[in-house]
């Protein structure tokens, strides 16, 4: 953060988990992989699924509503700016999510906007609001996410497997201007466009409507091209993409990997989470937070972590937070915080 600019700090966060759970015993059921190796392997016990009421944008909206009530501010006089950073798979097509959200809210003096980048959008959204708010003089903004593509896996595809721990959960931040504590300070993303088309859902766009074979068919599901190739392609790219980017927020914002005191890391299999963890020098079990009860919730990850790391004690006054994302199509993400009042 330049030293001419005012801090942009988090004012309080919201995060909404539904109570519904798949067991790790009935995933296997459902997929044929046997239960060891989602619990061992994956690191998946359960995961949380939607209940009846539990749609994309309203979970996002009860997370929104608690980070405005732990922030004791009124939405129609006190928001400036709405950013929808969750799923386009949500309550109905063509509907720009941020407005509805904005309304949802009360936030009547606002405007919205949607933006998306996958289980990377949350960092991204984060990083477009706070140069909005430097450049534009909004005081404050609403980001808020609901994710449930939980609904777009079919257990009985393996060329999914890897994402058999999609789940759902809403997360909400409120960033507020001339604020020294909890200071959003630099971020850093990578894409690659050559997986732009690896993992998609065949049914539902242009190139193949929805129709009555489609479905029975399943192609209104997630699947992946060619898992073998994607899976070569990533494994020579991923990790080292991830330790890049948070290298790179790190040195943006005035730090190293020496200074990481909390890691929000994104839910990946257990391996790969440990791995990324001590290769930044970090406790993958003191200073971050591991899913096994909630499973992998996109975007959210992060927030959840952070929410997760605080109830923990793992966060306190002073500390150096490291948010990361990765997504689809793919990308790679990181923003760094310095939690606390600022110096």
């Amino acid at each position: 953060m330049s030293k001419t600019q005012s801090p942009i700090g988090i004012e309080s966060i919201g995060v909404y988990i539904p109570k519904e759970r798949h067991t790790a015993e009935y995933i296997s059921q459902q997929s044929g992989t046997p239960v060891e190796i989602l619990i061992t392997k994956m690191g998946l016990r359960s995961k949380a699924v939607p209940g009846p009421d539990d749609h994309t944008v309203a979970m996002g909206v009860r997370a929104a509503k608690t980070a405005i009530g732990r922030a004791r501010i009124d939405p129609a006089r006190d928001i400036d700016l709405v950013i929808w950073a969750g799923e386009v798979y949500a309550e109905h097509p063509m509907v720009t999510y941020g407005i509805k959200l904005q309304h949802e809210v009360g936030a009547t003096r606002a405007w919205a906007f949607d933006v998306n980048q996958r289980c990377g959008t949350f960092v991204v959204a984060m990083m477009l609001a706070k140069s909005l708010m430097q450049t534009q003089g909004y005081k404050r903004v609403l980001i808020a996410s609901g994710y449930r593509n939980c609904d777009l896996i079919d257990y009985t595809n393996i060329r999914t497997r890897f994402m058999h721990d999609l789940a759902a959960s809403g997360v909400a931040v409120l960033l507020r201007a001339d604020y020294p504590h909890n200071v959003v300070l630099e971020g850093s993303v990578i894409s690659d466009g050559q997986f732009a088309d690896d993992v998609y859902v065949p049914a539902g766009g242009t190139v193949m409507p929805i129709t009555c074979e489609a479905i029975e068919k399943r192609l209104h599901y997630l699947d992946v091209r060619d898992p073998k190739s994607l899976k070569e392609r990533l494994d020579k790219l991923s990790m080292q993409n991830f330790l890049r980017v948070i290298d790179e927020s790190l040195q943006r914002s005035g730090y190293s990997r020496a200074d990481i005191d909390y890691l929000g890391l994104i839910r990946m299999k257990r391996s790969a989470f440990e791995f990324v963890a001590r290769e930044l020098g970090v406790d993958p079990y003191k200073q971050s937070t591991y899913f096994e009860e909630y499973g992998h919730m996109g975007q959210n990850d992060a927030i959840v972590s952070l929410e997760e790391g605080l109830k923990a004690g793992k966060i306190k006054d002073g500390d150096i937070v490291v948010l990361t994302a990765a997504g689809i199509g793919w990308s790679w993400n990181a923003i760094t915080i310095k939690w606390g009042p600022w110096e």
